[in-house]
């Protein structure tokens, strides 16, 4: 009843305004249905983590709905359409840049660049885009060319209590010169000491270069670079009890004091550059063609703990947790409690300890490096931080070409050709005061004693001495190789427009292991075998205009995928095993709108379905039923989602405007598939099951989303607003294994943990308030300077949990001794931005 209530009160408030609209003739001859485009800002981009989600604040548009999903929705990781980022596409010049392991596009590789990527070409949802077939959840196109930029200087500084603190940009543009060239140079830097949460910090440069020849009237040659490295330190989410004994909501367990300063474990390093050289070919037959070639390469690394025949440091394992009834690193329940309650060094991670403990661990190496009788003595590091390096390269050739056939059809048609590696290993980032560590697994030795050979993590280099800088545990590439095509039609006759298009892929990849791991060592070392997968899909929509003012538009796709190469292994750092049943993946779409557009009203009203079939669900675990470390793996995961978008803007006054946006879906499983359980050790099967997913829902953001608020903008350049946000239908996201008859085996029906087992936990709505205000000067009509102030959350809440997740590790005789882990919404924070331009 609270989301009708909602509803209505935002029709009921903008309603009034469509009596006062004056009668205006539009015509509707070759009128399309043009959503013209926003500028993201940066203080709605600050989360440059390498998993960010980003699938909405890159379809940001002048649609009301899009621009309030994006912009506003987007704190809380709303989805549009609840659909996952690798369903968007998002181009830089015609170029895809979406990552090629997974299908997601990260926001780190330009993140700063704000100003070099505003102008955008937005498709959303399953409508057309002259530049590729795209995906469900539409195309975004970043126009970077230098000879889009019109000749400007800009310098902006930003003020903030999020990610960074800081921030300083550039821009400078020449536009296109007599001489027929154009340049264009851009820069920021974004920092803080420590950033919202505790132990966090931020420290991250961008630039950009771009330079374009005019040869003549019909061809230009452009060429542009641009990086962003990015280093910060990570938050984590944690359980409930945690949250409770530190007294706050945004506790962190990556870091600790070590000789009384911050220091945080969890270390993100991103930084992956690319340069591409672009032929842009007017012919003089109406058509225009722009062919690519381009380069992207970089690191994605992150630090982290890892330990060797010692307790689990981490401050929030079960163990060191005052609800742990059992004593644990010689402290009794009591004695946890009361430090978790009184002491904040206890609550967090303990560097001077494991220091202590690595200076005094003396430990002998036997048979180094494979040597009969070789030994080697010294302190063993038992804690260390590792770095997890992911090295990737990915080259490719792009072609674009579009045609005027005649005055009502144009036939748009495009090519792509990549060639993607990505080299995963980890070296020793580390040794927190020990000398070397060992390069064998912990995990087969509990099932292997002695110097068995399955204990090596390489064969072909047992029992290195393994120092700072030193590969260790995992060295693997995974190749993917993409070759796509499309054509789209695109037909306009004065009332009726409407588009078809088709697309061809081929992928193929593969494992090459650079490690013979001694668990498998006739499977992990070398290229495996060569998965290959045809793909292909056919879409087309149509809009009605029944006047100028109101609109029908209707799209609908059918199209087959690839599944991406990081859930198509069992595990690839160990071996080439790919997941049995690893097929496409299908998806059937399509939605419906109804549009009306006038000077005084803007509105729509969008149905949509989706549903997903033969998904692959891919994940490592210890699992305490079957006490083993395991692959977990589910093939014939169908999902289906469907809801409602409305979207109205109102401009009640010339200085007014009001505007209300809801989106509500259903997101759910809608299928039994079938989960295969394998010891890590050894890859035997250790159990088959089938997973009752179907009808639970998709977990970890909210699937109903609502806001309202009113604008304000003076002729004197003046600018305020205000609007309030209701989120609600929030779902955990789920441990499928839960949902099996085997975790429930050994339960009666009147158990009492039985439906804690089964049940899917659904989160309380939450309600925010967001402010912003600003003002522009223009001076001697040749200096602009821009300030705006904004607030998000402005009443400070901050037990607001928009998310969170199920462990996949549990005990079904006592559901809550490893208890979900949740996020929740930051409090107030502030952006001020200043800007110069000249």
């Amino acid at each position: 009843m609270k989301k009708i209530y909602a509803l209505a009160s935002i029709l009921l408030f903008l309603s009034f305004s469509v009596l006062c609209q004056e009668a205006d003739t539009v015509d509707t001859k070759n009128d399309q249905l043009n959503i013209p485009q926003i500028n993201v800002l940066a203080e709605n981009l600050d989360d440059d983590n390498q998993d960010q989600d980003i699938a909405g604040l890159l379809q940001s548009s002048g649609d009301i709905f899009e621009s309030t999903a994006g912009y506003t929705f987007g704190q809380t990781r709303f989805k549009i359409r609840g659909l996952p980022s690798e369903n968007t596409n998002v181009l830089m010049n015609g170029i895809l840049v979406n990552d090629k392991e997974t299908g997601r596009p990260y926001w780190s590789v330009w993140g700063g660049l704000n100003d070099a990527t505003r102008n955008k070409e937005i498709e959303s949802g399953i409508s057309a885009s002259n530049l590729s077939f795209g995906g469900i959840g539409g195309v975004t196109n970043m126009i970077t060319r230098a000879s889009s930029f019109a000749k400007t200087r800009k310098i902006t500084y930003s003020s903030t209590n999020r990610s960074y603190r800081n921030r300083l940009m550039f821009l400078y543009a020449t536009g296109l010169q007599e001489n027929g060239w154009a340049y264009t140079v851009s820069g920021s830097r974004r920092w803080a000491e420590e950033g919202y949460v505790d132990g966090t910090f931020y420290d991250a440069y961008s630039y950009f270069l771009a330079a374009e020849k005019k040869i003549n009237k019909n061809h230009s040659i452009g060429i542009i670079g641009f990086g962003a490295p990015n280093r910060s330190g990570r938050n984590g989410g944690s359980v409930d009890e945690a949250y409770q004994y530190a007294g706050t909501n945004y506790y962190n367990p990556y870091w600790g004091y070590q000789n009384g300063q911050k220091r945080n474990s969890r270390i993100g390093n991103y930084n992956q550059p690319m340069i591409s050289l672009s032929h842009y070919w007017t012919l003089p037959d109406k058509s225009e063609l722009t062919s690519s070639v381009y380069y992207s390469f970089g690191s994605v690394q992150s630090t982290a703990l890892d330990w060797y025949n010692v307790a689990d440091p981490r401050p929030d394992y079960y163990r060191n947790l005052p609800s742990y009834e059992d004593e644990f690193n010689g402290l009794t329940q009591q004695e946890k409690l009361y430090l978790w309650e009184n002491d904040p060094t206890y609550r967090q991670l303990n560097f001077d300890t494991m220091y202590f403990y690595n200076r005094k661990n003396l430990y002998t190496i036997d048979d180094v490096d494979g040597v009969a009788g070789k030994t080697h003595t010294g302190m063993l590091s038992s804690y260390i931080i590792e770095n997890r390096i992911n090295d990737k390269s990915d080259f490719g050739f792009n072609f674009n070409h579009k045609k005027e056939l005649n005055d009502n059809v144009i036939l748009s048609s495009g090519l792509n050709l990549t060639w993607f590696k990505t080299n995963q290993y980890k070296v020793v980032e580390d040794l927190l005061g020990g000398e070397f560590y060992l390069n064998i697994d912990k995990y087969a030795e509990r099932d292997n004693v002695g110097n068995s050979p399955r204990l090596q993590n390489d064969l072909n280099h047992p029992n290195p001495v393994v120092g700072v800088g030193d590969k260790f545990g995992y060295d693997y590439t995974g190749n993917v190789n993409k070759y796509n095509l499309f054509v789209k039609s695109d037909f306009s006759y004065g009332k009726i427009d409407f588009f078809l298009s088709a697309s061809l892929s081929y992928d193929q990849m593969w494992r090459t292991g650079h490690m013979r791991n001694g668990k498998f060592p006739n499977d992990s070392y070398g290229d495996s075998e060569k998965q290959n997968f045809f793909n292909y899909g056919a879409k087309g929509g149509l809009t009605y205009k029944i006047t100028g003012r109101h609109l029908l538009n209707g799209n609908a796709v059918y199209m087959t995928r690839a599944p991406f190469f990081r859930t198509s292994y069992i595990s690839p750092r160990t071996r080439n095993q790919v997941v049995d049943g690893l097929t496409n993946e299908k998806i059937l779409s399509g939605d419906a709108s109804y549009i009306y557009r006038s000077p005084y009203l803007q509105a729509r009203v969008s149905v949509y379905y989706a549903k997903f079939i033969d998904q692959v669900y891919s994940r490592s675990f210890y699992h305490d039923v079957l006490n083993d470390f395991v692959n977990y793996q589910m093939v014939g995961v169908d999902v289906v989602h469907y809801g409602t978008e409305i979207g109205l803007e109102s401009k009640v006054t010339q200085n007014f405007t009001l505007y209300g946006v809801l989106a509500t879906g259903q997101y759910f499983y809608d299928s039994r598939p079938t989960a295969t359980i394998s010891a890590d050790n050894s890859a035997q099967v250790l159990e088959n099951r089938t997973v009752y997913l179907k009808n639970y829902h998709v977990g970890g953001f909210p699937q109903t989303a609502m806001s309202g608020g009113i604008k304000y903008r003076s002729s004197s350049y003046i600018f305020a607003g205000v609007n309030i946000n209701y989120y609600d239908d929030i779902y955990i996201d789920l441990n499928p294994d839960r949902r099996t008859a085997e975790a429930v085996a050994n339960y009666a029906p009147d158990y009492s943990d039985r439906d804690l087992v089964l049940d899917q936990e659904k989160f309380e709505p939450g309600l925010t308030v967001d402010a912003n205000i600003g003002k522009s000067w223009r001076i001697d009509y040749k200096y602009y300077i821009s300030l705006n102030f904004s607030i998000n959350n402005l009443f400070d809440i901050q037990d607001f949990a928009f998310g969170g997740y199920e462990q996949y590790r549990y005990d079904p005789f006592d559901i809550n001794k490893y208890p979900p882990k949740y996020f929740y919404l930051y409090g107030r924070q502030y952006y001020l931005n200043i800007s110069f331009r000249f």
